[in-house]
């Protein structure tokens, strides 16, 4: 992979339209020249996001009281919550570079992130005619780890990636995530036993070259 040195922005808990608004802020100033690349770490409080290709029998139900919100990103629904580390990627694309050749490369320095901090992971190609395998996958037990859903504008990247650390696993099993109904969704806790959200933080932006 190429040098791509992003700066870093991070916070804890922030909602989720709230983070919309501020990464379409930095993805405008982005494409306008006026700010350099960006990886941006934070979490949000309990939420379902969903892609525009996303069928209504995958959402929870109602009842489970956690908020519906579509995005404009790639992929399908997937799960926001505390003890989940949320990456924001803006970042512009070289002119010979798509969203697709960019989500690879976030798939790689992710695994490469989890290696250092003693979990195998890897990223998986989508066998033609079934559901995307984007994504960061456990390689010893063929779990699902990171979820990821991008999309670019006028050459800018945004939206990005989770990454399950030590949050609840029990809202992924009320609806159908990522498009797959058999995908079993796994955190850092579950595969290592015990993992610091600091910890994790510092492998991902040392991952991407990020810093402050």
């Amino acid at each position: 992979m190429r040098a791509r040195p992003l700066t870093l922005i991070q916070d804890e808990l922030v909602e989720y339209d709230q983070a919309m608004e501020r990464m379409t802020e930095l993805v405008g100033r982005r494409q306008r020249e006026e700010r350099p690349d960006t990886l941006w770490l934070l979490s949000h409080p309990s939420v379902y996001t969903i892609g525009r290709r996303t069928p209504m029998g995958h959402l929870p139900d109602p009842g489970r009281g956690i908020p519906v919100v579509e995005t404009g990103r790639g992929g399908q629904l997937t799960y926001h919550g505390p003890g989940q580390l949320v990456g924001y990627l803006i970042v512009k694309l070289g002119e010979d570079e798509g969203i697709v050749d960019y989500v690879r490369e976030v798939e790689l320095r992710l695994a490469e992130a989890l290696g250092k901090l003693g979990l195998p992971a890897e990223r998986r190609d989508t066998p033609p005619g079934s559901e995307l395998l984007t994504g960061v996958w456990t390689v010893e037990t063929g779990r699902k780890v990171i979820s990821i859903g991008m999309r670019q504008s006028r050459g800018v990247t945004s939206h990005g990636f989770a990454l399950n650390v030590d949050g609840d696993l029990e809202p992924w099993h009320w609806a159908i995530a990522c498009g797959m109904p058999d995908v079993d969704m796994t955190s850092l806790k579950r595969e290592l036993g015990s993992t610091s959200m600091n910890e994790v933080r510092t492998a991902v932006a040392t991952a991407f070259e990020a810093t402050t």
